[in-house]
């Protein structure tokens, strides 16, 4: 029987054999229910596709606090963060590249859709979410086979 010690608030995911924990700053709880409240329509049209276990059977959570930032969507099982890149993002290039890059520190693995293709094409989209995913199992699978 493995032993986990006892956790504080955040994400549990495992790394190897040992649980890890990926901690949030606690002041943002707020800012990322009031992100939920005031969505983009691709973000919910994007969610109306996610919640319920749609994708592959995975759990997806909205405006996830990670450390000291918020991503879109984050399914901890997969440590997987999908962001939605509007045209607001194009100013914040460099910015969101510094956090994609600490999170990625973490393990955590980015998938960035436009927000013009959701709206368009959603069936799309969730086609490339469902591939992507894929790619992630296989890719976790070579690394836990010993």
């Amino acid at each position: 029987m493995m032993y986990y010690p006892p956790y504080q608030r955040g994400i549990k995911g495992v790394v190897g054999k040992y649980k890890m924990k990926i901690y949030y700053n606690s002041n943002l709880k707020q800012l990322s229910r009031d992100l939920r409240n005031n969505s983009t329509l691709s973000e919910v049209l994007l969610w109306k596709q996610l919640k319920g276990r749609k994708i592959k059977g995975y759990q997806f959570m909205r405006q996830k606090p990670i450390k000291k930032y918020i991503v879109d969507f984050y399914c901890s099982k997969l440590k997987l963060a999908i962001e939605v890149d509007g045209s607001s993002h194009n100013e914040k290039a460099e910015e969101d590249l510094k956090r994609q890059n600490e999170l990625e520190k973490l393990g955590i693995t980015f998938l960035r859709l436009d927000d013009k293709s959701i709206k368009i094409q959603i069936h799309h989209i969730i086609r490339v979410v469902e591939d992507f995913i894929e790619e992630l199992e296989i890719k976790n699978k070579l690394q836990t086979t010993p």
